[in-house]
């Protein structure tokens, strides 16, 4: 898995002059049955959350209100995703790095999960994670992560 597979994800949405309506689907939206939601609120203001990569999970992320960059990083190229509506998603795949940065005031980011709380899932530390997916790649262990060199995208929702 690579950043190229981390996508924007239209969800549907129900316009109504009370107020609009968007809903997710495990199996229709999402390729992965929803196992848990969890979400950030009241982030305070330069913080970044995220930090880390998944060995087995999936991820959607959503900005429910206001907005965010999530930046992913495959271990050899990046991409930036800007995320300020709620009818928009943001898909992850296994093996993606991820900082959640530049949270507007009263931003809500809602994360679903493919699985259940596991902390052996993590790579908490990058140099691991790099380690990892490199091996996961077929990229020989010597190999130096270069981010000056890395292919570096902004996507804008």
């Amino acid at each position: 898995m690579g950043v190229e597979q981390c996508r924007i994800i239209q969800l549907p949405k129900i316009t109504d002059p009370r107020g609009n309506l968007s809903f997710i689907e495990a199996g229709r939206q999402i390729p992965f049955e929803i196992k848990r939601v969890y979400y950030l609120y009241d982030v305070p203001e330069g913080e970044t959350r995220g930090g880390h990569a998944h060995k087995n999970l999936q991820q959607l992320i959503i900005a429910a209100s206001g907005s965010f960059n999530v930046e992913v990083d495959d271990g050899t190229k990046r991409a930036t995703f800007f995320l300020n509506r709620p009818s928009r998603a943001l898909y992850l795949p296994i093996m993606i790095w991820r900082e959640i940065t530049n949270f507007s005031s009263g931003a809500i980011c809602i994360d679903l999960a493919s699985d259940f709380y596991d902390p052996e899932d993590y790579y908490r530390d990058y140099q691991e994670f790099l380690a990892a997916a490199q091996s996961h790649a077929g990229v020989p262990p010597e190999h130096e992560y270069e981010p000056e060199l890395a292919a570096f995208a902004v996507s804008h929702c």
